[in-house]
């Protein structure tokens, strides 16, 4: 599957888009002016989306990716 398709499938699962979770991770400071915090483990993050959005683990890792500033 491409990085294209696992974020189409978290938009249709979910309803937001990865720009949308960029801000909601702001609120929960994983990310600090437009940066990922480097204290912030990946682990984190997948456990917070597997939580709040039912994510599995490789559509959160997709997200992390996603944070880490992959675009294709």
């Amino acid at each position: 599957m491409s990085f294209q398709a696992y974020l189409d499938n978290i938009k249709a699962k979910t309803g937001k888009k990865p720009e949308e979770f960029v801000k909601l991770a702001e609120k929960k400071k994983f990310i600090q002016k437009g940066v990922l915090d480097p204290k912030v483990k990946a682990g984190q993050i997948v456990q917070w989306l597997k939580d709040d959005f039912n994510l599995g683990h490789g559509h959160a890792m997709a997200i992390v990716a996603y944070f880490k500033g992959k675009r294709d």
